[in-house]
């Protein structure tokens, strides 16, 4: 089953330095992007992080520091990416959690505006472990009836998550047909900060998700103890993070 887009979706994969989202940084990232005419586009990029690449991430997706260290930084290619991104919808495999939180981190480092709040996001993996419970090389053989060679690689995964996307729409019929419904679909709750630290309540109001204070409202917690709200900005949360606390501070002071 072909898509039917309102407008584009572009389907992305990282390699990472490690599995940090505040601290870690981009290797490796490929995107395909999905025209509403079907037509596609590919983009691939080794990125030197600048900083030294785990040897667990490493064993894993087989890039070394050598490979990158002649590559351009990710805030030279950050706006490239920006405009390849324009007007669409972003899907990956577990990117809710890990890969759009990243790549969020790695803009506001570059200080080039990547707007994710007018966005409707799919994660693969989601309706795969809602459906079979398994990982991407196991999807795929099982959706596309094909063996997943070179796994870990950027390209591979990305172009193996469209395709799986594309075979589940087939395989479930009782899925919904929409992006913005498929967006609900493979969310296991709305974020309000990509990393899942802030989320959305029954209410539509945004509560932590963490710590002493999961699940109260973030503007009484802020009323209640100021001190947090530095903490917070201190500590190694993810940029994103602090970006959305510091708009929720903002908007209490406006009311």
């Amino acid at each position: 089953m072909e898509l039917s887009l309102k407008r584009p979706i572009v389907f992305f994969d990282i390699e990472t330095t490690g599995l940090n989202i505040t601290t870690d940084r981009i290797v490796e990232i490929t995107l395909l992007r999905i025209e509403t005419n079907g037509k596609k586009s590919e983009k691939n990029y080794r990125i030197n992080p600048t900083i030294p690449i785990s040897p667990e991430a490493k064993q894993v997706h087989g890039i070394s520091d050598d490979d990158v260290k002649d590559k351009p930084q990710f805030k030279e290619l950050a706006k490239t990416l920006v405009s390849f991104f324009e007007g669409a919808d972003v899907a990956g495999f577990n990117s809710n959690k890990f890969d759009i939180p990243l790549l969020a981190e790695e803009f506001l480092r570059a200080k080039v505006d990547f707007d994710m709040k007018n966005r409707q996001f799919i994660d693969v993996q989601v309706i795969f472990h809602k459906m079979e419970q398994r990982n991407l090389v196991a999807a795929y053989k099982f959706y596309c009836h094909k063996e997943l060679t070179h796994a870990h690689s950027a390209k591979a995964d990305t172009l193996a998550t469209y395709e799986i996307f594309k075979a589940q729409l087939d395989k479930y019929p009782g899925l919904p047909k929409n992006i913005t419904e498929l967006s609900t679909f493979s969310s296991q709750y709305r974020t309000a900060d990509l990393a899942g630290h802030i989320i959305y309540n029954d209410k539509n109001v945004e509560i932590f998700n963490f710590g002493k204070y999961k699940g109260m409202p973030v503007e009484e917690v802020l009323l209640k103890d100021s001190g947090y709200f530095s903490w917070i900005l201190n500590s190694q949360f993810p940029l994103y993070t602090k970006k959305v606390l510091t708009e929720i501070k903002l908007r209490m002071k406006n009311k």
